[in-house]
């Protein structure tokens, strides 16, 4: 296995799907890989470093915390992205993230893409608007359980 992302797989990702093949290439080249067996935590509630996590290979939970008891919050899919908080304004982590089966991971530190910032705008630009829809797409997600959940709670609005 190589020791940097590959463009295909990361033009695939919700981070990449924008980009095309040689701005894929350029990416990939300011990116790392990390493999994870199950049970490995690839980062924790409270962490302070700011990297941005592509899951290109299979399962990570998320674990939140409630009322002080550590409780798993999602699943990651192939492709979804990590850490868009912590990368964007450096804000400690919210989640742990733990590999439920062996997973790959592609890292993206933002010291390394901001070497892109002169070079290379276009990718920037690009990437920082895909963080920016997956930012959004995710608060539309919760926007949504939460009007449903109201639903349910007030019996209205369709099955409950």
């Amino acid at each position: 296995m190589s020791d940097k992302p590959d463009c295909k797989t990361l033009h695939a990702s919700s981070l990449g799907r924008e980009l095309v093949e040689d701005e894929c290439k350029i990416l990939a080249s300011v990116m790392s890989i990390k493999q994870l067996k199950t049970g490995d935590i690839l980062a924790s509630r409270g962490d302070s470093n700011s990297t941005l996590y592509v899951l290109v290979d299979g399962k990570l939970d998320v674990y939140g915390e409630s009322e002080g008891q550590e409780e798993k919050v999602y699943s990651m899919s192939k492709g979804e992205c990590s850490g868009t908080r912590a990368f964007v304004d450096r804000h400690i982590r919210q989640a742990t993230l733990k590999a439920v089966q062996p997973s790959t991971i592609y890292m993206l530190e933002p010291k390394d893409f901001e070497t892109l910032l002169d070079s290379h705008p276009k990718i920037v630009y690009k990437v920082m608007r895909a963080i920016f829809r997956i930012t959004h797409e995710n608060l539309m997600k919760m926007n949504q359980e939460t009007q449903q959940l109201s639903n349910y709670i007030s019996k209205s609005g369709g099955r409950y």
